[in-house]
């Protein structure tokens, strides 16, 4: 790509071969440092019988880091889908229950948030409808960076949170849902066609988390799709133009992810951990009372650092999520 004259002026273009560049050239040194490690270790097993009991469990420890990097270099190099490279949407939905559910989809997107941060993701604030009284009704976020849609297609599903309620002055245990959806942005490589007959286009005032133009003009766009029955919505932008051209392009996307599953619908039936997406369908369990724990309803993995993940370390989710789909 930059090697070809042509493309230097696309600096879209430019800057996703940059990324992959880096990438690939970390996976690289990366690759060369454990096959150096496992050399290393590998001479051990002649002599480890002649080890102490405090050399022998370093070794083991040392071992358990290998296997656990060497896992997460094979998820890089299996992230070969079409979409995968691909940045991403994620839209998350408050369910049913007014303010706790609302407060929820908040720490969701806040989770997310934190998540790109810590892991060099770029992300912007595409949608963000505020709830009546603490949280969010709905937010969408874009992300970019390395294979974001790649390492999060996994997190489409029902997240479900049980705590002890800040809203209840009776101190009650509440259990709240929100529902998460990740999807691909498609680029110009891949052609989806929308009948303009087929979609509603609204507009709206922005409500969003503050800025000087909301609250102003009628610059938000909402597009249905009548067809799919598909909303998306978009208010980021200060043109009502912009917002349209990003609310088309998500719509675009989530028609195409819902072909996708159409043509994988037959290999879906046979696959136990696949399910339809729907509110019946809980991925993770967040319990923050009376115990803390956090637990992939797919994959089992868990752990007792609620604050941690709910802080953005989600990689270990991901991560298991993708190993157990086999990819």
């Amino acid at each position: 790509m930059i090697s070809n004259q042509d493309n230097w002026n696309n600096i879209s273009l430019i800057n996703q071969s940059q990324v992959k560049l880096k990438a690939l050239s970390s996976n690289i040194n990366e690759y060369d440092n454990l096959d150096k490690s496992y050399g290393e270790y590998h001479d051990f097993v002649d002599i480890f019988d002649s080890f102490n009991e405090l050399e022998k469990n370093e070794l083991i420890e040392n071992l358990k880091l290998l296997e656990k990097s060497l896992n997460k270099l094979k998820i890089q190099s299996l992230l070969n889908g079409k979409t995968d490279d691909n940045n991403c949407f994620i839209e998350i939905h408050a369910g049913a229950g007014g303010t706790e559910s609302q407060d929820w989809a908040d720490m969701l997107l806040r989770m997310y948030q934190r998540f790109a941060e810590k892991y060099d993701y770029k992300f912007s604030l595409i949608d963000y409808q505020k709830g009546e009284e603490a949280g969010i009704k709905n937010a969408t976020l874009l992300l970019s960076g390395y294979k974001p849609y790649g390492y999060l297609k996994k997190e489409s599903g029902i997240h479900r949170l049980v705590r002890i309620s800040p809203f209840d002055s009776n101190k009650r245990r509440h259990t709240s849902f929100s529902s998460v959806w990740v999807y691909p942005e498609i680029d110009e490589n891949i052609d989806v066609e929308i009948n303009p007959k087929d979609i509603r286009i609204d507009t709206y005032r922005a409500s969003g988390a503050g800025g000087q133009h909301i609250n102003t003009t009628d610059s938000a766009v909402r597009i249905t799709h009548l067809k799919y029955n598909v909303v998306v919505q978009s208010q980021s932008e200060r043109s009502q133009h912009r917002n349209k051209d990003t609310a088309m392009k998500m719509l675009k996307s989530r028609i195409y992810e819902i072909e996708i599953e159409k043509q994988n619908e037959e290999k879906k039936k046979n696959e136990s951990n696949k399910k339809e997406i729907g509110w019946g369908h809980q991925i993770r369990s967040y319990v923050l009372h009376p115990y803390k724990m956090i637990k992939d309803l797919r994959t089992n993995y868990q752990t007792s650092n609620t604050e941690s993940v709910l802080d953005g370390n989600i990689f270990e989710f991901l991560e298991s999520g993708l190993i157990d789909a086999e990819i």
